[in-house]
């Protein structure tokens, strides 16, 4: 079974955790942040150091590990009816992150829509993971020059993913305007289906 999937797309500090949040509070939708799968792990952990260890340098995590730990996150929320495929949609952020792994999840995700939230400024999203890290004391957000490198690395390995879907299917967002403003734009293109 293929899960019914809306991808939120953006460079780090777009906004997908807010509006991921916010979408997956509605009956029918469930939202899955990869990040935050990985900010959960013990760092006392294999996993959990293996994460530190990239994400502290700005890389990302490799694609098996990464894909591996998605599916068990995802079976878990299944036992656990916090995920319940048959009638909700997934909305995902921060999966996938690279053609390799689109290409991974192929078998898994029916993918309906792409929201991509753009935010042409740098150093505004710079801005905003650095307030980010001092509110929700996120370390891979502490260090401009890890923010720089992790920005640098989603214009080179993760916007190409938008490609293997096909323009058809990605609906841009201006990542600039207020929450609010880019939720009514991201829900006025959902259909569900």
């Amino acid at each position: 079974m293929k899960f019914k999937t809306f991808l939120l797309f953006g460079a780090p500090g777009a906004g997908k955790g807010t509006q991921g949040r916010i979408i997956g509070s509605i009956p029918g939708f469930f939202h899955l942040a990869c990040g935050d799968v990985f900010r959960s792990l013990d760092l006392r952990s294999d996993i959990g150091r293996l994460f530190l260890e990239y994400s502290s340098r700005g890389s990302l995590v490799p694609d098996d590990l990464t894909i591996k730990l998605w599916r068990q996150t995802i079976d878990n929320m299944v036992v656990m009816g916090r995920f319940k495929p048959d009638i909700d949609h997934l909305v995902l952020d921060g999966i996938p992150r690279n053609l390799t792994q689109a290409q991974m999840l192929e078998e898994h995700l029916d993918v309906k829509k792409i929201f991509h939230l753009s935010c042409p400024h740098m150093d505004k999203l710079v801005e905003r993971m650095k307030r980010r890290a001092l509110k929700e004391n996120r370390l891979d957000d502490a260090n401009e020059a890890t923010i720089r490198t992790r920005l640098e690395t989603y214009e080179k390995e993760t916007s190409p993913v938008l490609n293997f879907y096909g323009q058809h299917r990605v609906a841009e967002m201006d990542a600039t305007l207020w929450p609010y403003q880019v939720l009514r734009d991201i829900l006025s293109h959902v259909q569900t289906d």
